[in-house]
């Protein structure tokens, strides 16, 4: 048997010589070497630095032939696996897969990064892809989707009412975005759904920051207040290290609340700028809220005491804030002057009305999503009641 010889003619391997010999050593009957032709002038040297991480050995010729590869020693694919399948979500994925794509033919002996989120039920629901799709094809520009040029005057109380309220969505989109961000540098990228959809969910936030801090700077006065109850209570979303809980107490409970708080404000908007800026964000928040319940409801199909933690963390957190004052007063009074519109005594009663109503509409919408998650009516009822003063 004639060994085959290889001529790449001036091809280097620095412009891809590897490739044609790479693609000849694998037709290579079994016994066989494979002879080198050619003229790249750095052709021996490269080539040695390229069989050798390879186990493959290589014999200096002379004449024409300027060397023969031997095929031996391990294969570094020998015992590679595939990181799963692509269309198929392992129910758990190996550190040593890393930052693989689904799929690939992973080698042996590369990095584990730390991701502790690394079996599928712990992150996972089946809606996540669709709903990443759906925020994927749903982003909206803060520059152009809200009409920043929309000329209007308003009251200066009004004006100091949105303002303040403004301020407030500021501050608990901040800690929104952060919960986000935090559990998704935690997930093992095999279940990039949900990494992508925590990282699109993290984007949505800072576009609520930047549209409501905006909106609050329109006018150039100082912005509203900030009390330290509020900041406590966003507090302990940013401490709970479980990633059901978390999305439980995040997503179900406080951005659940806050669906029904942009409403209220999209229905007493005193101006197109505030009025388009909640709409859109509650579009967003729609979305997190649905993956937390789907989220949750997955596992507690295969958790039968995640009720009981569910139950405990909403217990945990109201005895941490037991002693804080709850929703800052000047938000509170903010949301009455916008409802009643002007200062005569009929209207702020008028006022007081509805957000009693925004309150008893939050507690509502608690108790449905907690049902909808198995829990008993009055178990729900008694959670909802428990929820944190400050609405997030």
């Amino acid at each position: 048997m004639t060994d085959p010889v290889l001529d790449v003619e001036d091809l280097g391997f620095e412009t891809g010589a590897h490739l044609l010999v790479q693609r000849a050593l694998g037709g290579l009957p079994p016994g066989a070497r494979l002879g080198i032709m050619g003229r790249d002038p750095l052709l021996d040297l490269h080539l040695r630095g390229w069989c050798r991480p390879r186990g493959h050995t290589v014999t200096a010729a002379d004449g024409p032939v300027r060397a023969w590869i031997a095929p031996g020693g391990p294969d570094r694919w020998t015992n590679a696996e595939r990181a799963g399948a692509p269309d198929d979500v392992a129910g758990a994925a190996p550190a040593h897969w890393g930052l693989a794509a689904r799929g690939a033919l992973v080698e042996p002996g590369g990095p584990e990064p730390p991701f502790d989120l690394a079996e599928r039920d712990l992150v996972w629901a089946d809606i996540a892809p669709a709903l990443y799709a759906s925020a994927a094809s749903a982003q909206w520009d803060p520059a152009t989707a809200v009409p920043w040029d929309a000329e209007f005057t308003l009251p200066p109380d009004i004006e100091r009412a949105v303002v303040q309220v403004m301020t407030y969505l500021v501050e608990n989109e901040q800690a929104a975005l952060v919960v986000p961000a935090r559990l998704l540098a935690r997930v093992h990228p095999h279940f990039r759904e949900v990494v992508q959809l925590l990282a699109v969910q993290a984007a949505d936030e800072a576009r609520h920051v930047e549209v409501f801090a905006r909106r609050a700077a329109r006018t150039g006065g100082p912005l509203g207040t900030s009390a330290a109850g509020g900041r406590e209570s966003l507090a302990t979303l940013l401490t709970e290290p479980d990633f059901s809980l978390a999305s439980f107490l995040l997503s179900v409970l406080g951005e659940g609340s806050f669906l029904n708080l942009l409403a209220f404000l999209d229905r007493h908007a005193p101006d197109p700028v505030t009025r388009r800026a909640v709409r859109l964000a509650r579009q967003d928040e729609a979305r997190h809220v649905a993956f937390g319940v789907a989220h949750l409801r997955h596992r507690s199909e295969i958790d039968p005491h995640l009720r009981s933690r569910l139950r405990a963390a909403v217990e945990r957190r109201h005895d941490a804030l037991a002693a804080s004052t709850g929703l800052n007063q000047d938000v509170f009074d903010a949301l009455i002057l916008l409802a009643a519109g002007e200062w005569s005594p009929r209207a702020i009663r008028r006022g007081h009305a509805a957000v009693l109503d925004l309150r008893k509409e939050m507690d509502e919408g608690r108790r449905r999503r907690l049902v909808h998650l198995g829990f008993p009516d009055d178990e729900a009822a008694a959670l909802s009641a428990l929820h944190t003063r400050n609405f997030m």
